[in-house]
């Protein structure tokens, strides 16, 4: 996973400062997406209508897309509304597949239960596990992390600030600052 973090450092790194100026948070993800990658972000009251996309059982739906070949991001309105925190690393998540699984132009479809923080579920396959990754490295930096940790540890107000939700903050803490005894 520290190739992920690097991934995403480098493109933070190369982020024009018109788009981000390195040190305001929270990361303007969407923009990135935008500015940065040309990738337009959509939203759908149901992706499992999108095109192309394959057929799942009742009740089912998609959390997030990638159409590499028409360079669209697409989110499930449906979970944006209801967990906010959940819009941004999603598209993250999927700007995650564009910088590192887009070979060969095919859909990449994120199900509900592959981009939620449900502990009991299954392990994911290795791409949704980098895209959860690189998301979570690119809106939560290492260096603002540490930053912000230092400035005040107040949970919720961490939250706030990098503006991603309890259960993201909460492993990327674990994951970027050290343990104290």
């Amino acid at each position: 996973m520290e190739e992920i973090e690097r991934r995403a450092e480098r493109v933070l790194e190369r982020v024009p400062d018109y788009v981000w100026d390195g040190v305001t948070l929270p990361v303007p993800v969407e923009h990135i997406a935008d500015s940065c990658f040309g990738l337009l972000v959509c939203e759908m009251e149901y992706l499992r209508i999108a095109p192309g996309a394959p057929v799942l059982d009742e009740g089912q739906d998609f959390s997030g897309l990638l159409l590499p070949d028409r360079r669209e991001i697409w989110l499930n309105a449906h979970e944006t509304r209801d967990w906010p925190g959940r819009r941004r690393f999603t598209i993250g998540h999927e700007l995650g597949h564009w910088c590192m699984h887009r070979e060969g132009g095919e859909a990449i479809y994120c199900r509900s239960g592959q981009v939620d923080d449900e502990p009991e579920r299954p392990e994911r396959p290795l791409p949704e596990r980098e895209a959860d990754a690189f998301a979570a490295a690119l809106l939560m930096p290492p260096a603002l992390m540490q930053r912000e940790y230092e400035r005040d540890r107040g949970f919720g107000r961490l939250c706030g600030v990098f503006n991603v939700s309890a259960k993201a903050m909460g492993r990327r803490l674990h994951a970027v600052i050290p343990r104290q005894g």
